[in-house]
């Protein structure tokens, strides 16, 4: 008998298969296509050491001394200007900067869910919500979508009675790890669904400034302010390493969300978050968030370009306007998860798609399904990369033809 005794809600905290994956790539010779990592090309290392050398001299007692759990001030009034230019309503009072935009999630989780609540996810999501939410023990519930996301009525079939679905999760931009956008129609169709049946909305946008040619449209918290939680990140057009991000809640429901961030960590690092106010207060993201658009742009017409090339016949996906991913279906016959071990040997990595589904009566995973990220590879590797994978594919299909009688 153990001597240690776990609660049962551990039995719910799996590894993530991405990072597993990641340890693979480490391997000389295996391109990765697999993890959600932004490009290190586009770290902005000389701003961010002259900001930790400008904190450092001006405020070096207040930046390594303990802050505020709901964030440092003049940050928190950035985040508040920047979305109010989006088109939200909302104070600095309702700004809760957390330790990642991971983190919110795992608060949301602790402030929400109870075992055995339901809880409203797109088919697929976002694996890392899953992670987050699943040691609250919901029960998940699947919304129906097509290739403009959910559809509203599968917001107005989510269950009512006790215990009622406490939110519906979404990443209306360039979503991970579709790369899909909700277009302006779908967007208040969906709000007036969750509206009329009083289902609040969780909105993650970490890639929304990631556009290629156009923005995407508002936010769904500016149709519906007092009834969704958004959250937002810096990781992306910054760097991850200083894991940053932020929360915006109703009234209502923030003091909750900032005991529960109280309990978990206290606040985030202050100098962490002194150092970005100081890179961003002087308007650096709008010359720098453009550089990041064009390169990835410039990868993602490269993994199209070999995709149409080297993929065999059957295979499907749509082009993303924005973000860092491709997500593909395999021709019949394929297994994502199954071809995983083959494509590795050949030296490409990929995430099988079936980690991005929530386990639901009536909505299996697709095996068939995957996704690729194009953003920390050079457009030369992307074209060897797709065409090693569309090889594996090849040479599984015919064997599969050769085995039929």
């Amino acid at each position: 008998m153990s001597l240690w005794h776990q609660a049962r809600r551990s039995a719910r905290l799996n590894p993530s298969i991405i990072r597993e994956i990641l340890k693979v790539t480490e391997q000389p010779g295996v391109l990765s296509m697999a993890g959600g990592l932004p490009s290190a090309e586009t770290f902005p290392v000389e701003a961010i050491r002259a900001a930790c050398d400008a904190v450092l001299s001006q405020a070096p007692r207040e930046a390594l001394q303990y802050a505020a759990s709901e964030g440092y001030g003049p940050l928190r009034e950035w985040v508040a200007r920047h979305l109010a230019g989006k088109g939200m309503t909302l104070g600095p009072d309702q700004v809760l900067i957390t330790t990642g935009s991971q983190q919110g999630l795992d608060l949301i989780g602790k402030v929400m869910v109870d075992a055995g609540a339901p809880v409203a996810v797109e088919t697929p999501t976002y694996l890392g919500a899953l992670q987050a939410f699943n040691p609250c023990e919901p029960i998940y519930a699947s919304l129906a979508g097509d290739a403009d996301g959910p559809l509203p009525g599968s917001i107005s079939a989510l269950p009512h009675d006790a215990p009622g679905t406490r939110f519906a999760y979404l990443v209306p931009n360039f979503q991970n790890p579709t790369g899909r956008v909700i277009p302006e129609a779908r967007r208040s169709a969906l709000v007036a669904a969750a509206q009329a049946a009083r289902i609040p909305l969780v909105e993650d946008n970490p890639y929304g400034d990631l556009w290629f040619d156009e923005p995407p449209p508002p936010p769904l918290a500016s149709r519906w302010p007092e009834g969704v939680i958004y959250l937002g990140s810096f990781s992306k057009v910054l760097t991850p390493g200083l894991r940053l991000g932020y929360l915006v809640a109703p009234p209502a429901l923030y003091p909750k969300l900032l005991q529960a961030k109280q309990a978990a960590d206290l606040h985030t690092p202050g100098f962490n978050q002194r150092v970005v106010h100081e890179v961003i207060g002087n308007g650096f993201l709008d010359r720098h968030v453009p550089t990041i658009r064009k390169r990835y742009q410039s990868q993602c017409a490269a993994m199209a370009d070999a995709l149409a090339l080297d993929m065999p016949e059957g295979t499907e996906w749509q082009r993303p306007k924005g973000g860092m991913f491709f997500w593909l279906r395999l021709p019949a016959g394929c297994d994502a998860m199954a071809l995983l071990p083959k494509a590795l040997a050949a030296g490409i990595a990929y995430v099988p798609g079936a980690a991005f589904y929530a386990q639901t009566p009536g909505h299996a995973a697709d095996p068939r399904t995957l996704r690729l990220s194009f953003v920390t590879l050079s457009p030369e590797d992307i074209a060897d990369g797709v065409a090693t994978l569309g090889r594996v594919l090849r040479e599984h299909l015919d064997g599969t033809r050769d085995e039929a009688p």
